[in-house]
C-alpha cells in the first residue's frame, strides 16, 4: 500500500490573501447576498490550486445535501451567484 495525500485543507493558503475573501464579500453585498462564512476543507479543484500557488476560496455552489441521493442545486442561488460573479469582475 502506497499512501499519498491528494487533498488538503485550504485554510492556510487562503489566509496569507484574505484580501480575495473581502472582495467576495463586497461583491456579495453589492449583488444582495449577505455573506455567510462557513469554514470548510475546499472543493478537490480548488484545494489542488491553491496548493500550487492560486488561492481559490469557495464562493458558493447554490446546492445542498451533497454527496448524496438528494443532492440538489436551486436556480434561484445560482443566479445570485451569477449577480456575484459579475460584481466581481467589476471590482
Amino acid at each position: 500500500l502506497e499512501l499519498k495525500d491528494s487533498y488538503y485543507n485550504m485554510k492556510e493558503r487562503i489566509l496569507p490573501h484574505m484580501e480575495l475573501i473581502h472582495r467576495a464579500e463586497d461583491a456579495m453585498r453589492k449583488a444582495g447576498v449577505e455573506p455567510r462564512i462557513v469554514p470548510i476543507r475546499g472543493g478537490t479543484d480548488g484545494a489542488r490550486l491553491s496548493y500550487q500557488g492560486l488561492p481559490c476560496p469557495n464562493l458558493c455552489t447554490g446546492g445542498g445535501n451533497f454527496h448524496g441521493i438528494h443532492e440538489f442545486v436551486s436556480a434561484d442561488a445560482m443566479g445570485k451567484m451569477v449577480r456575484v460573479l459579475v460584481e466581481l469582475s467589476r471590482a
